[in-house]
Order: structure tokens, then sequence, then C-alpha cells
């Protein structure tokens, strides 16, 4: 199985409130996000983790909550990712650590991306562009109106908007249909 996530932004005790998360305390939050992952991405699963992996801590927090979760993990880097140049941080934790990928899944391309993009590569031949960085939390109503011009097959699969819970490519299909 593939699935797909971002802006987990482990230890981040901030998040909690500036996304209304629904955690006590980074504690809780890291703890739920962990269970919440293994619970559903298997060993032998494929998950591509587009940014924001972890927020505060440097290459010892970051390579123990990486084996901490089951799947083969792929990173594409966010804005908050500093601890990949971290010289203590394991890069076999990742199968690779990119800025931009193309998955092709049964003849489908997928845009992995960690921005939001108006128009990526197979936009006109029905491609899937997935993305995190905006959250799409909070009460902001004149952000969220700048989502609308996106396209439906441009698909936000960060934590905040899918109850903390990595996304499969089955549900992306679904949503895109």
């Amino acid at each position: 199985m593939i699935y797909f996530t971002a802006d987990t932004h482990f230890n981040h005790s901030n998040i909690i409130k500036l996304c209304g998360r629904p955690f006590s305390d980074v504690e809780q939050m890291n703890e739920i996000l962990t269970k919440n992952w293994n619970s559903c991405v298997q060993d032998n699963d494929e998950i591509y983790i587009l940014g924001d992996f972890i927020f505060k801590g440097g290459a010892a927090e970051a390579n123990g909550i990486i084996k901490k979760l089951n799947g083969k993990k792929y990173l594409i880097k966010g804005n908050h990712d500093k601890f990949i140049n971290d010289s203590n941080f394991d890069e076999n934790n990742f199968k690779w650590i990119k800025d931009y990928y193309v998955l092709n899944h049964k003849g489908i391309k997928l845009i992995l991306f960690h921005y939001p993009i108006f128009e990526w590569e197979g936009y006109f031949r029905d491609a899937i562009h997935l993305y995190g960085h905006v959250h799409n939390s909070g009460d902001n109503k004149e952000r969220h109106q700048k989502f609308n011009v996106l396209d439906k097959r441009a698909v936000n699969v960060g934590v905040d908007v899918h109850d903390f819970y990595p996304v499969s490519i089955e549900k992306v299909m679904q949503m895109v249909k």
C-alpha cells in the first residue's frame, strides 16, 4: 500500500495553538501522530512525507521519531526540515530525500511537492498534485478562499485535514473523482 502525509510537525508545541490541534501538549500530539501512523502503515508499505516532518530538535530527535514509525519512508523536503542538514542525521532512515517527485501509479502521474501549485507537470493529462504546507486550518476565511483556485486534482495530504492520519493512495483516487 502507498500512503502520503505532510506537516506532522513532531516536537512543535506551538503548532497545537496555531492550527487548533486537539492535543493538550506536544507529548500527546507526538504519541497520537505515531499511533495513528502505525495503525494504518505497515512495515512493507511506502509512505511519502511531503515536508515539515519535525519542527524542533535536531538529528537525534528526528532519528528517534523516524525509527518508531512503520513503512518505507520517502521525504519531500519542507521548509522546516532542517534536521536533514545535521551531520548526525541518519539519511538511511529514508529511501530518498528530494525537493519534488513524480510518482507514476497505474498510468497516473502524482506530483509530490511540499507547496501547493496552480499547475503542475501533466496537469492537462489528468495528473494529480499532492501537497502540504498550508495546513488548511484555522478561522482565516480569506486564506481559505485562495485554495478555491486549485483544481480538484490538487489534494492537501497534511495531517490537519485528515484527522491526523496518513492518506492512502486509494483515498486520494476517490477524492479526485
